[in-house]
């Protein structure tokens, strides 16, 4: 049986996949070989975010590329292997455009900003709760301004918001519910969040994109789809 999931499952999963998307599985590009091939093929590095954030978009889709993931039996605590998975790609996803973007995945500031990026249209509220100045990019000087007790109080915030989207009502038992839809469903979902969230961090750790199609104003930025 799945093991509940609540805030210390999350941040410990989290906390996992982070450690593998900066390290990086057998077989699998860590986030900093993604970024590095990524730019290697365009160097403009917005460009390069969004060509990296579309085709992880398909991969969150594919469950054949889930199910791939073998290295989830490691995992420290029992949660659902498809969810284990998105939660790896989004993270992956999501530090490899904070390297894209010149940051350092081994600094915990860094690392707290990318967990927010993974509350989607949560994180700007998260980020205002916290004191800092939403609605423009984090410069890499400004991030060493943020404080360890800042740290913590976002850290907890994405936790709360993270229980709230794959908690019991949400994305996990939706497959439960409509077993034989629920793998196309839950793949259309997976695919959406992703793109959300991917344009959230291309925003935050990389800059705006040129407003070339429609947008929404997300976590202080123009988000496009």
């Amino acid at each position: 049986m799945a093991e509940e999931i609540n805030k210390g499952v999350i941040m410990k999963t989290l906390d996992w996949t982070y450690d593998k998307a900066v390290s990086g599985f057998p077989g699998i590009d860590s986030a900093y070989e993604m970024a590095e091939n990524y730019l290697k093929n365009q160097p403009d590095k917005i460009k390069a975010a969004d060509s990296l954030i579309r085709w992880q978009n398909t991969k969150s889709g594919t469950s054949g590329f889930l199910a791939g993931l073998g290295g989830f039996i490691t995992l420290p605590v029992t949660i659902p292997a498809n969810l284990a998975s998105i939660m790896y790609i989004q993270i992956r996803m999501i530090a490899a455009i904070a390297v894209i973007g010149g940051y350092d995945l081994k600094d915990d500031r860094v690392k707290s900003l990318i967990y927010a990026c993974m509350t989607g249209n949560a994180a700007k509220e998260i980020i205002k709760d916290v004191g800092l100045a939403a609605g423009k990019k984090f410069a890499i000087v400004g991030i060493k301004n943020i404080s360890t007790k800042t740290i913590i109080a976002i850290n907890q915030k994405v936790g709360f918001r993270l229980i709230t989207k794959f908690g019991e009502k949400g994305v996990v038992n939706l497959g439960k519910a409509i077993p034989i839809a629920g793998g196309v469903i839950g793949g259309a979902i997976d695919s959406y969040t992703t793109n959300v969230i991917g344009n959230i961090a291309r925003n935050t750790f990389v800059g705006k994109k040129v407003k070339y199609y429609p947008y929404v104003t997300i976590f202080g930025y123009d988000i496009t789809y």
